[in-house]
C-alpha cells in the first residue's frame, strides 16, 4: 500500500503547428482527417447506443442490475470509506502525524506511512468496538423485548378485544352497527381465512427465509466493502488527486475550478449533515430512555431505539418512531390509554426540542432549505428510493438547490440584474439598464376586469407610445 502520488514521467515535444505533442503518439494520427473520422464514428457510436437505450432498456436494466450486484461490495467499501475520511483526517493531523514526527531517525515517507496505518488500526478498533457495542445491546435489551412481545402477542390481543367488547357495551348503537355487518360478512371472512391462511403460512415462512438468506448476503458484501475501505483509504488523497486531474483534463479551467468547488460544498453538506444526524439521533434516543424510564414506560428500551433510528429521517423520522411504539404501549394495557397519550405527547415536546433547539446547535452545516423544501425533498426523493431516499433527501436536493441558485445568480450579475430574492418582492419589471421598477398601483376600475382585458389594454397602450 502506497500513500503517496506517483508522478507521471512523460515527455512531450510540439508538432509543425507548435502545439504540445506526447512522443508516444504516432505523428500520422494527429493529422485533421484523422480526428473528422473518429468524430463520425463517435457519433455514430452514439446513435447506436441511444437506438439501444430507447427500445432495448429493459435488457439494458438488467445488464445495470447485474453490474450493480457484482460492484456492490466496492459501492460499500466507499461510503464507509467516505464516512470515515473525516475521522481520518482528524487523526492524522492531530495525534498519529505530530506523534511520529517527534521520531527524527524515521524519513517523512516513513512518518505518513506510519501514521496512516495507525489511524487505519484505530477505526478498525473502533468499527469492531462498535459492532460489538450494538449487538450486546441488541441481545440483551432489543431481543428479549421483542421474544417478550411475541410471546404475549396472544395476551395483547385479548386486551385490546376486551378494550374493543368494553367499548361496544358502553355504546349499545355502535354494537348493533358492527354486529350487522360482521354477521353479514361472517361468511365471507371464514371462508377467505380457510382458503388462505394456509398459502399466507407458507408465503410468511417464504419471504422469511429470503429475507435470512438477503441478510447474510448483505452481510458479506459489508465485510468485503469494509476490508475495501481499508484500501481506499490508506490511499485516499491519491484517488482524490486522479479524479481532479481527469476533471482539468476534460473541462476548461474555469469549468473545472467551478466542478472541484460544486464537489467541495456537496462533500461539506453531506458529511455536516449525517454526522450531525447521527449525533443528534443518539442524544434523542437517550433522552427518550430517560423520559420512558421516569413514565415507567414499559419496553422502555427498545421503544428508545425506535425513536433513535427513525429520527434519522428528517422531520417525518420521529413520527414514524413514535407511532408503531404508541400502540405497542397501548397494546401491553388498553385499560390505561394515558400511558400511550403521554408518551405521544412527549414525543411531540422532543420533536419540537430536536427541530428547533438541538438539531440546529449540533448540524455543522446549514442546508439552507425551508421547511417546504425540506418536506418536498423527503417525499420526492422517499418516493423514488424508498427510506434510503428519505435518508438523503434533504442533502442531495439541498444540493441541487444551491447549483441553481448559483447558476442563476452568475446569469442575472452577467445581465445587470438585482440577484437577491428579497430585492424581487417589490419588483414590478426591469428597465434596460437592469435597474428595478416599482409594481404600479393598479387602478380603481381595474379591479374587476379579467386578466385578458388587462393585457389587452397594456398592449394597446405600448402600441400607442411606440408610434408616438
Amino acid at each position: 500500500m502506497s500513500n503517496y502520488i506517483k508522478e507521471d514521467k512523460d515527455i512531450f515535444t510540439t508538432n509543425s503547428e507548435g502545439r504540445i505533442r506526447n512522443q508516444r503518439k504516432n505523428p500520422k494520427f494527429d493529422n485533421h482527417y484523422f480526428k473528422w473520422g473518429l468524430t463520425i464514428f463517435l457519433t455514430f457510436l452514439c446513435c447506436i447506443v441511444s437506438i439501444y437505450i430507447v427500445f432495448y432498456h429493459d435488457e439494458l436494466k438488467l445488464i445495470i442490475k447485474n453490474i450493480n450486484h457484482i460492484l456492490a461490495p466496492v459501492y460499500v467499501g466507499l461510503i464507509i470509506a467516505y464516512l470515515y475520511s473525516p475521522l481520518l483526517n482528524s487523526l492524522d493531523a492531530k495525534i498519529t502525524k505530530p506523534l511520529y514526527r517527534k521520531m527524527k531517525f524515521l524519513n517523512e515517507k516513513a512518518q505518513n506511512g506510519l501514521a496512516r496505518g495507525t489511524s487505519i488500526v484505530f477505526i478498525i478498533i473502533l468499527s469492531i468496538f462498535i459492532i460489538y457495542t450494538v449487538i450486546q445491546v441488541m441481545i440483551k435489551q432489543v431481543f428479549p423485548s421483542i421474544l417478550s412481545i411475541v410471546g404475549n402477542l396472544d395476551i395483547y390481543l385479548n386486551n385490546l378485544t376486551n378494550w374493543a367488547d368494553k367499548i361496544l357495551q358502553d355504546n349499545p348503537e355502535l354494537n348493533r352497527y358492527i354486529s350487522n355487518d360482521l354477521d353479514r360478512y361472517a361468511d365471507d371472512i371464514t371462508e377467505w381465512v380457510n382458503e388462505n391462511f394456509k398459502s399466507i403460512t407458507g408465503t410468511v415462512i417464504k419471504y422469511v427465509s429470503q429475507g435470512f438468506l438477503a441478510f447474510l448476503g448483505k452481510l458479506w458484501h459489508f465485510i468485503i466493502g469494509f476490508i475495501i475501505s481499508i484500501y481506499v483509504l490508506w490511499s485516499k488523497e491519491e484517488h482524490v488527486a486522479r479524479a481532479k486531474k481527469l476533471i482539468y483534463a476534460f473541462f476548461s479551467r474555469e469549468t473545472a475550478n467551478a466542478f472541484v468547488e460544486a464537489f467541495r460544498y456537496t462533500h461539506r453538506t453531506f458529511i455536516g449533515f449525517f454526522f450531525g444526524k447521527i449525533i443528534d439521533s443518539i442524544i434523542i434516543g437517550l433522552i427518550c430512555f430517560m423520559g420512558c424510564a421516569i413514565m415507567q414506560t414499559p419496553y422502555a428500551v427498545l421503544v428508545s431505539v425506535i425513536v433513535g433510528v427513525t429520527n434519522i429521517i428528517p422531520f417525518f423520522g420521529p413520527y414514524f418512531g413514535a407511532i408503531p411504539s404508541a400502540i405497542l404501549i397501548f397494546a401491553f394495557d388498553p385499560t390505561h390509554p394515558m400511558h400511550a397519550v403521554a408518551f405521544v405527547l412527549y414525543i411531540i415536546i422532543l420533536q419540537q426540542f430536536d427541530g428547533n433547539v438541538l438539531g440546529p446547535r449540533i448540524l455543522s452545516t446549514s442546508t439552507g432549505l425551508s421547511g417546504f423544501w425540506i418536506i418536498f425533498s423527503i417525499t420526492l426523493f422517499g418516493g423514488l428510493w424508498g427510506l434510503f431516499g428519505m435518508v438523503i433527501g434533504v442533502p442531495v436536493f439541498a444540493v441541487i438547490f444551491a447549483g441553481v441558485r448559483q447558476l442563476s445568480r452568475n446569469k442575472l450579475i452577467r445581465k445587470g440584474y438585482p440577484y437577491k430574492t428579497s430585492e424581487y418582492l417589490e419588483i414590478g419589471g426591469i428597465a434596460e439598464d437592469g435597474s428595478p421598477l416599482p409594481i404600479p398601483p393598479m387602478e380603481k376600475n381595474q379591479v374587476n376586469k379579467s386578466i385578458f382585458t388587462i393585457i389587452k389594454e397594456s398592449r394597446a397602450s405600448k402600441k400607442k407610445e411606440k408610434k408616438d
